[in-house]
């Protein structure tokens, strides 16, 4: 039997193809005795934009809305259309048995490979490859267990009604709100909630009024001592004089011990929250990390929600152990079958434990290393303390002292790579302390602070907010609730910033002024973390069987026509007038002047959709931002010459030519590297 494997890169490919034995190199493919192996670019399809089912949807207006489109039209991108002609050959010919779909073991994957099957027009019976690790031997596995390509049906539907979701609430809400309010506001199931969160608590903190509180502190014999906080300072100067040069009394010496229990291992969201928090690294970033390391065999499956492994990988979890720590250790910890759905923990293949790191690029040694840590650090023994309060009494004063004894250090003997250990900042508790012992003479000093305002958030604690998003509308006994997935939450936050609605500052993510506007005048149910968490929550019904798409789908069809009917009883506002602005060029796009706003290059007609965003995914990899000599060029010439981008991968920067190109109205970017002239002999 001769059959067709499409994964959805060309390196995943070609480790599948090495494998199964398809050596000989074609083009767009490779092939063998009895296979052929081809790839996706990605996302070869994807939905059609509003103009490609109507073209009076050229032109935002308020009255053309909704947009629900019957039967859904997916494009290919001109770019990637070659490859999608070789895979529709292969799909159609006659000299396959089946075809396997081998792209990545999840929704994502999912939909890439049935959205080209369906362009296709493919009849070929479907199997499914589902692995964990690109390891050759993980891919043999698989192959000799392949599944049925229905038992996934479910899997493609929740998929395909997540993105059906995203396109109409963001197709119909964003021209919705920008006509009505004359100001471009994109408006995202996901994005737009999580907006509201960081706007929210940039009110909160500038709203914040800071109240002074005062303590007095008593200390003597080695002991250190506070009172409660005091509102008034009168409170406190009192106190201070009543107990300065007295004795006091040790009341009570109160022990509470503590076992922590080791961290789990790593899931999606817990491994890019804790590389922002150690290192900085955009979420983003992380995932692009993990993915290529993924690729290079030396991770497991990045993109899963499990911190836990299944029984039958212990003698493999024992041995990665063994290679990484040099001793072996009883792994039962971090095994629980009843956790793990699609995908177990993240962790190091037996290549990647024994890789020489310092060959990798920065970014993925410090990711590779994190993922192998956790490892060690979750199987070590729990982390024992005692918490020990201490009450002091003088002139019938009660203050209090906090120590903290180790009994054992456990997991926190195992320090974060490339961070510097923080320094113990618990006091020791005196030997020689007991109840009832008299201090002979004790200083008291008023000590003066202020209240603090919540703190700004950063990818981490965003990350984990968006996580739980919505916890107390939900049961105790809810699966999953949160905003978004492990799989889309880096995205939405690169989206939130390409479009100008958060600014990174360092690890922190801080909405803009535009990001505050947008939000304002949004009604609260578009704003609700948990009806958008209930929705992810459906989502992984469906993919259960729980939930029919169309009564899912029924919903979102509710939902904007609400959210029009409410539009339509307020007043349409007149467009922002863009007088004394400066063009930096005309839109390639409607001919209008370009505009240079704080975060971008924007067309002065703001129902246009093109925009040259000064921060963009795209550039940040490079680690560069668009200036205005770029962007006039970009305009003029179509491309720029950049002398100093980043290479992740080589560790140094490089010279190319930006090359901008419009594709649906918006920037797409590439790099051209111009040749360098040949010296001539004399």
């Amino acid at each position: 039997m001769k059959y067709l494997v499409i994964a959805e890169k060309p390196s995943v490919s070609k480790s599948i193809a090495k494998v199964i034995g398809a050596y000989r190199q074609e083009d767009g493919y490779l092939e063998g005795g009895d296979c052929v192996v081809s790839w996706c670019l990605g996302h070869l399809a994807e939905y059609a934009a509003p103009e490609h089912y109507d073209e009076r949807y050229e032109n935002w207006r308020f009255e053309d809305l909704p947009i629900l489109p019957v039967e859904w039209k997916l494009l290919v991108h001109n770019t990637k259309k070659p490859q999608f002609n070789v895979l529709r050959k292969l799909l159609r010919s006659k000299k396959f048995d089946y075809v396997v779909n081998a792209c990545d073991a999840g929704r994502e994957g999912e939909a890439i490979f049935r959205r080209v099957y369906a362009l296709a027009g493919s009849k070929l019976p479907i199997k499914r490859l589902w692995i964990s690790s690109m390891e050759d031997a993980a891919i043999q596995q698989g192959f000799e267990n392949l599944r049925d390509g229905a038992a996934y049906d479910n899997l493609f539907a929740a998929s395909e009604c997540r993105a059906k979701a995203d396109w109409l609430i963001g197709m119909n809400g964003t021209r919705a709100f920008t006509k009505k309010y004359g100001r471009k506001q994109t408006i995202g199931r996901v994005q737009t909630p999580t907006l509201a969160m960081l706007a929210e608590r940039q009110a909160q903190i500038q709203n914040f009024v800071k109240e002074p509180y005062y303590k007095v502190e008593l200390s003597g014999a080695g002991v250190v001592a506070v009172s409660e906080q005091m509102a008034q300072e009168q409170d406190a100067d009192t106190m201070q004089a009543t107990c300065d040069g007295q004795c006091a009394v040790v009341g009570s010496i109160e022990r509470k011990r503590v076992e922590k229990k080791p961290p789990k291992l790593y899931d999606l969201t817990t491994l890019q929250r804790e590389a922002n928090r150690y290192y900085g690294l955009p979420a983003s970033q992380t995932l692009q990390a993990l993915q290529e390391l993924y690729e290079e065999k030396l991770v497991t499956y990045p993109r899963t929600d499990s911190q836990f492994v299944t029984e039958d990988m212990r003698k493999t979890v024992e041995s990665l152990v063994l290679a990484l720590d040099g001793a072996a250790a009883d792994v039962s910890c971090v095994i629980d079958n009843s956790k793990v759905t699609d995908h177990h923990a993240i962790l190091p293949t037996m290549q990647g434990a024994k890789c020489d790191k310092e060959k990798l690029p920065e970014t993925k040694r410090k990711v590779l290393s994190l993922v192998a840590w956790k490892l060690v650090q979750a199987i070590q023994p729990p982390f024992i303390y005692e918490d020990v309060l201490v009450t002091v009494c003088c002139q019938g004063r009660n203050f209090t002292a906090k120590y903290k004894e180790i009994l054992q250090p456990g997991y926190t003997a195992k320090p974060v790579p490339f961070v510097e250990p923080e320094k113990d900042k618990d006091a020791s508790l005196p030997n020689d302390l007991e109840q009832g012992m008299v201090l002979p003479v004790v200083r008291a000093e008023k000590k003066h602070g202020f209240t603090s305002p919540p703190k700004v958030y950063t990818e981490d604690t965003l990350l984990s907010a968006m996580e739980t998003a919505g916890n107390k509308e939900f049961e105790k006994d809810t699966e999953k609730k949160g905003l978004g997935t492990p799989v889309t939450r880096a995205a939405i936050l690169e989206k939130l910033v390409s479009s100008g609605y958060v600014q990174r500052k360092g690890k922190q993510m801080i909405p803009t002024e535009d990001g505050v506007a947008a939000i304002h005048n949004i009604p609260d149910y578009l704003k609700s973390a948990s009806m958008t968490a209930e929705w992810e929550n459906d989502l992984l019904r469906m993919e259960r069987g729980e939930i029919k798409p169309y009564d899912f789908m029924q919903g979102i069809h509710g939902l904007i026509d609400k959210m029009l009917a409410d539009l339509r009883q307020i007043p349409t506002v007149a467009a922002a007038p863009h007088h004394n602005k400066v063009s930096v060029g005309n839109c390639p796009v409607c001919g209008n002047p370009v505009h240079e706003s704080k975060l971008s290059f924007c067309c002065a007609d703001r129902s246009c959709k093109f925009a040259l965003w000064k921060e963009s995914r795209y550039l940040s990899n490079m680690r560069k931002t668009l200036d205005k000599k770029m962007a006039v060029d970009l305009l003029k010439k179509g491309r720029t010459h950049v002398k100093d981008f980043y290479s992740a991968k080589k560790d140094k920067t490089f010279a190319a030519d930006l090359v901008m190109r419009v594709e649906e109205g918006r920037a797409q970017y590439s790099l051209e590297f111009p040749k360098t002239p040949m010296k001539m002999k004399t």
